[in-house]
């Protein structure tokens, strides 16, 4: 019996290649047994109420394409709801961190072939406060820089604007007064130049971030950099490059299903790469709680 599946789509995402593949992608689903019905966005916030509309109107499964924010949309509008059906994501952005740490082939034939075979794993999803994340949640000075870099220099030169955006704003940064509580852990109160709480090991690129990080384990991995001069900083990038950085002295590491992060001043939170709110926050694994097309 045929299966329905809706695909929501960023039109902008990935040089608008998904315009181009998208006869073809709809063919060989719907020669798989998948009829599948479309949904282009047009907003901030249109994904997420799509996902949740098509969950309600019962659809056997749901399909995103586009960069890392368009699937935290449609995570969020999928993630409070019952009798979830399985994700497919077919990655069009410019990092695609989730799509890499969970070796989702950029080959779209091969993927609709994943797809239409029904091969799926469980995934871990995080929540920050009331809204969802599924790679990386942070804060501090160094992830507000993310958001400085014009979308189109991102597509052009993709990782290297981050990184020389991150060294020329090096020089004026502040430490930000953290407290950090979580299960079983002491609690941490420090000056912080940011923490990322990771549910994937490729994070911004960096294959090695949290390398003990893996989807489907109900834990995050928990990874904070003290207040650090210039040398230091850019001692544990190199580091980190290679996976390095977890012993460094100015590193703290440790994983946890459930943590509490406050502080006194402002601090911006980044879910996914898009601006989530700001602390306090309270950061919960959601164990297994979606399914992914993998």
């Amino acid at each position: 019996m045929n299966k329905r599946a809706r695909l929501i789509y960023n039109p902008t995402s990935g040089r608008e290649e998904m315009k181009r593949r998208l006869a073809d992608i709809l063919q060989r689903l719907d020669q798989g047994g998948i009829e599948t019905s479309v949904h282009a966005t047009t907003g901030e916030g249109d994904a997420t109420r799509e996902a949740a509309d098509a969950v309600g109107r019962g659809y056997d499964l749901i399909i995103a394409a586009g960069g890392d924010g368009t699937l935290n949309e449609v995570i969020n509008g999928m993630a409070e709801k019952d009798n979830l059906p399985p994700l497919g994501l077919f990655p069009l952005g410019t990092t695609n961190d989730f799509a890499r740490g969970l070796g989702i082939s950029k080959n779209w034939e091969e993927y609709c072939d994943v797809i239409i075979r029904q091969e799926t794993r469980p995934i871990d999803i995080g929540k920050a406060n009331d809204r969802y994340f599924i790679n990386i949640a942070g804060g501090g000075t160094l992830t507000e820089l993310t958001y400085d870099v014009p979308s189109k220099l991102k597509t052009l030169i993709g990782q290297l604007a981050y990184y020389l955006k991150g060294i020329e704003k090096m020089v004026s940064l502040s430490p930000q007064e953290l407290i950090i509580k979580a299960n079983g852990q002491e609690t941490i109160h420090d000056e912080f130049m940011l923490f990322l709480i990771a549910n994937t090991n490729s994070v911004g690129g960096f294959e090695k971030l949290a390398p003990s990080a893996t989807i489907d384990d109900g834990l995050f991995d928990v990874i904070a950099l003290k207040n650090c001069n210039l040398a230091e900083f850019v001692r544990v990038v190199r580091l980190a490059l290679r996976g390095g950085h977890l012993n460094d002295k100015n590193v703290i590491h440790f994983q946890t299903d459930h943590i509490e992060v406050t502080s006194p001043g402002e601090v911006l939170l980044n879910l996914d790469g898009e601006l989530g709110g700001s602390l306090p926050a309270t950061f919960q694994v959601l164990k297994q709680h979606m399914r992914i097309f993998a």
